[in-house]
């Protein structure tokens, strides 16, 4: 990418920050450094590929250079700001506008054909019940031995522990960088054992009492 480019990235996405700093939660998009580790384990076998909150498509151009076909991204963006420039940029990605609360039922996919989601969602910003639906709908597209991967800008793994044990998943740091604005780290999440996330269970409501419990857990323990 030119600087030109970088630099006209940087000044979409600080608007975006600006006009929503819940939703995108940083001020710049994701170094290359923060990228090369956020994909250094996957390989074009794993493809197709979900990627969660591409912005301006930073991981998915280190997913390229990894050697996955462009063909095989599927690119869920929430911001409406994003997705002209994703669609201008990755012709041959499917380019998809929706909150990814909603994976579960939008039945992007047969079966569970997906060998890893890349998340440059910000979690730290959202529910616990939302991030237990995102991470539930998530698995419903990853076949066994796939993995979600998420950084976070925080001290610990993004996702409360209660909402790793509820869903059968364990959070490993694969690393980190401080060559990111601001310095970030790289979790692998992947399912303990085998687990049937059913679709239908895991929609995403405004109101569950079971997530509630968690968030009220969570809240109490500190994550």
């Amino acid at each position: 990418m030119t600087a030109k480019a970088a630099c006209a990235d940087f000044l979409h996405f600080f608007r975006s920050w600006i006009s929503n700093p819940l939703r995108v939660a940083a001020i710049a998009p994701s170094g290359d450094s923060l990228a090369r580790i956020m994909t250094s384990e996957i390989a074009a076998l794993d493809g197709p590929i979900i990627e969660l909150g591409p912005g301006t498509g930073v991981f998915t151009r280190a997913l390229l250079a990894r050697g996955v076909s462009e063909a095989d991204l599927t690119l869920i963006e929430y911001g409406p700001e994003f997705i002209t420039a994703l669609q201008a940029r990755f012709p041959t990605a499917r380019v998809l506008q929706m909150d990814a609360a909603q994976l579960a039922q939008a039945d992007i996919f047969e079966g569970e054909p997906v060998g890893a989601v890349v998340s440059g969602l910000p979690l730290l910003s959202m529910s616990p019940r939302k991030i237990a639906s995102i991470l539930a709908g998530a698995f419903t597209y990853i076949r066994p031995g796939g993995a979600v991967y998420q950084f976070t800008y925080g001290p610990r793994c993004p996702v409360p522990r209660p909402i790793l044990d509820r869903l059968g998943l364990e959070a490993v740091r694969i690393g980190g960088t401080v060559r990111n604005l601001p310095p970030a780290s790289v979790y692998r999440i992947s399912r303990r054992e085998p687990l049937e996330l059913s679709r239908e269970r895991f929609n995403y409501r405004e109101s569950d009492p079971e997530l509630d419990a968690i968030a009220a857990f969570s809240n109490e323990t500190g994550g």
